[in-house]
């Protein structure tokens, strides 16, 4: 038994239990990295894997833990966090870099994601970094 368990090849899909195939899963967050500034909507998400909008839904939260708006915001916030600390741009210019439609909109999403607004957050940071 063990011999077959070092032998058989590792499985490649999690379709059978309701995820994104690897494949699939790699390629569709590639997609969404690579156009985070841009709108992204999760029907054209679901074409390029080659599903329907509810199935690439269901299996997407099933592979991450979060919907596909959850991820998106969840990276959208991260790249707006790496801006904020390693660039001069303006919170308008990082919204927009980052694909949220506003600045007000940004910072709302930003101090619900991160408690405090992105002024605040980045001044925490660069206290930090300079202690």
């Amino acid at each position: 038994m063990a011999r077959l368990e070092h032998i058989a090849p590792e499985p490649h899909s999690r379709s059978a239990t309701g995820g994104l195939c690897t494949r699939r899963e790699r390629m569709v967050k590639q997609l969404i990295l690579a156009n985070l500034g841009e709108s992204l909507e999760v029907t054209e998400l679901a074409r390029a894997c080659a599903l329907s909008r509810s199935h690439f839904s269901r299996a997407f939260k099933c592979s991450t833990g979060l919907s596909p708006q959850e991820w998106i915001r969840q990276q959208r916030i991260q790249r707006a966090k790496e801006l904020i600390i390693s660039s001069a741009l303006s919170l308008t210019q990082i919204s927009q870099e980052c694909g949220f439609c506003d600045q007000a909109h940004f910072c709302h999403i930003f101090s619900r994601s991160e408690g405090v607004n992105p002024m605040t957050w980045r001044n925490h940071q660069l206290r930090v970094i300079a202690a």
